[in-house]
């Protein structure tokens, strides 16, 4: 299978958008009913309760496609089709001394379980050079999410990289960091 991933458009905006609300729907499980995305009282995975609709929780989203040089919003395609996506930001929208944060990552699950994540998440790491950061929920729950960025962050950085759980600016999570301009 072809696994691309490409730099998308306000145009093509909409792909990425239809699947978010299926990404916070996978977070909500690896978080439980504590800690991550829970549904307002209009069954939107969204803190606000104002947020009454998709077409809203869209409107919110659109800061990935107003900030290009800045925010970076990658469609992954698996024999070009939609298969998930990944939302990378940069300073001032990552902590200090982190050139690249993977804010947001999510393949769809048909896609899940044969090396096309990590291939995806490979090719984005690979489009810049500097230093990545990535958090993921440190909770049992998340066992499958924790391997996998452990098994794809040591393989793409031959085992240099760091690994730490604490506090961040978004609670506590299992960080990673690696600094991609030494990759060979």
């Amino acid at each position: 299978m072809n696994i691309e991933t490409a730099l998308t458009t306000l145009e093509d905006a909409y792909i990425i958008k239809n699947m978010y609300p299926l990404y916070l729907h996978d977070l909500s499980g690896h978080y439980g009913l504590a800690g991550g995305p829970l549904l307002n009282g209009h069954g939107i995975f969204e803190d606000s309760p104002e947020v009454r609709t998709l077409a809203e929780q869209y409107d919110i989203q659109n800061i990935w496609w107003e900030k290009p040089g800045c925010l970076y919003p990658f469609l992954i395609r698996a024999d070009g089709q939609p298969a998930g996506f990944a939302l990378v930001a940069t300073p001032p929208h990552c902590a200090k001394g982190v050139d690249y944060f993977m804010n947001d990552f999510f393949v769809l699950q048909p896609y899940r379980g044969q090396g096309y994540a990590q291939q995806a998440a490979i090719q984005v790491f690979g489009r810049f050079a500097g230093v990545w950061e990535l958090f993921t929920n440190p909770a049992d729950k998340n066992v499958i999410g924790q391997k996998f960025w452990r098994k794809t962050v040591s393989g793409y950085t031959n085992g240099i990289y760091k690994e730490k759980a604490g506090d961040t600016f978004d609670g506590y999570k299992l960080s990673f960091r690696f600094d991609s301009a030494n990759i060979k």
